[in-house]
């Protein structure tokens, strides 16, 4: 009986083996057809930047597909001359946490300074760019409209213009895909630095042609150049590239994250918890004066394509309701293809709203009458519709027009 069992044990262990040695080869294999903008330029256009003073806009996720991060590549490759390096929201090395200030320091490991792109300071002086003659963004978005590092890279690109810099963008995904555009277009009386421009919700775009966008329709007029990649489709999610998923920030821990962000973000605009300060934010959302149980049979009677709400409480360790146990939902993601963020979101707070009407509020409104949350959907009116007890899909249709037209638009810029 032991010789038998100790021969399905060894046969199971050699199955096992044989399964990881072709998975890992299968990978192996995928990476070798596919490229990253940061892989193409040291591969074959590096040219765009030998005996040039480099300036880098970076963070964690620029890294090629062994993660070895852009920094490293460049300033160790005798060919290159990286001079100076800028941070975004978070930072280059991407430790601080959202809204906090980084100032001006040395990077220890490469002693280069290292700038600011956030704060006091979104738009590189002509003191920040005296030292560089071409200047680099490689950055991962998440595909959203109001994650940041899209306007840092819009900003830069205006100052490359005006100081007669050349400005290229080495492309990565788009994690949530290309082919779904989402939600309303801003309003440009809504403009900030979580949206800047007239573009959708879920925009549906690579950091690479929203810089072409950004540079032709918003009259940017940059010397731009974007470093395609090599083996990215449209319909891919990042799940379905060989890439291993690096944080963009410290509330985007997982594609999970990133998948909801687009409908879930906007209960930053409420008095409910987006889940900062736990494990899961974005994926849970919750504040002390909700019964848990009510709001997910609420949520799940809707029926919503690709989702599931599970009744979840949580004590967040920090930004809104910390250390105070809230109750509410964890959002999963049953089809991702299927899911719609947007539409999502938008139920989840006017759910909110109606349930609990005496405890639920929007974030208070600045002197010009314009709440948080209005910035975030990108107009004043969505607000005014929830309030006055629209339904989604009357909400929906009011931004229709504006979202096909955009479409239009943004056909003139795919690259992939």
């Amino acid at each position: 009986m032991k010789k038998w069992l100790v021969m399905v044990l060894t046969a199971v262990l050699a199955l096992s083996s044989l399964t990881g040695a072709l998975a890992n080869g299968g990978k192996s294999k995928g990476k070798d057809k596919f490229k990253l903008g940061v892989e193409r330029l040291m591969d074959d256009q590096k040219n765009l930047i030998e005996g040039k003073k480099v300036g880098l806009i970076t963070n964690p996720t620029g890294v090629d597909q062994e993660l070895s991060s852009v920094v490293d590549l460049l300033h160790n490759d005798p060919d290159v001359n990286l001079t100076a390096l800028y941070g975004p929201e978070h930072g280059v090395r991407g430790s601080a946490q959202a809204g906090e200030y980084v100032e001006f320091y040395i990077d220890e490991e490469t002693g280069l300074p290292v700038y600011s792109l956030y704060g006091p300071t979104r738009k590189p002086t002509p003191e920040m760019l005296e030292n560089i003659e071409v200047l680099l963004f490689d950055i991962q978005d998440v595909g959203t409209r109001f994650y940041t590092y899209i306007y840092t890279m819009a900003y830069a690109m205006e100052a490359a213009a005006e100081n007669d810099i050349p400005f290229i963008v080495l492309d990565r995904p788009n994690p949530i895909s290309g082919t779904k555009v989402e939600g309303p277009v801003l309003d440009t009386d809504y403009s900030s630095f979580v949206g800047m421009y007239p573009i959708p919700l879920r925009h549906g775009m690579t950091v690479g042609e929203l810089a072409k966008l950004f540079n032709e329709e918003f009259e940017i007029g940059a010397d731009l150049t974007v470093v395609e990649m090599e083996g990215w489709k449209r319909n891919m999610y990042y799940d379905e590239t060989p890439l291993e998923f690096v944080l963009p920030s410290p509330n985007m821990p997982t594609l999970e994250t990133a998948l909801v962000y687009p409908g879930a973000a906007l209960i930053e605009g409420t008095n409910v918890s987006e889940g900062r300060g736990t494990t899961k934010p974005f994926e849970l959302v919750g504040a002390p004066f909700i019964n848990s149980t009510e709001l997910a049979a609420e949520l799940n009677e809707l029926n919503l394509r690709g989702v599931t709400f599970r009744a979840a409480s949580f004590t967040p360790t920090f930004s809104k309701h910390s250390g105070k146990l809230s109750h509410g939902v964890q959002i999963h993601v049953t089809d991702k293809k299927a899911f719609s963020p947007v539409e999502t979101g938008l139920h989840l707070v006017k759910t909110i709203h109606d349930l609990y009407p005496d405890d639920f509020a929007f974030r208070a409104e600045n002197s010009s009458g314009v709440s948080f949350f209005d910035l975030l959907i990108g107009n004043g009116w969505v607000r005014d519709a929830i309030e006055n007890g629209q339904s989604v899909e009357e909400i929906e249709a009011q931004w229709e027009d504006e979202l096909d037209q955009f479409k239009e638009t943004r056909e003139q810029y795919l690259i992939y």
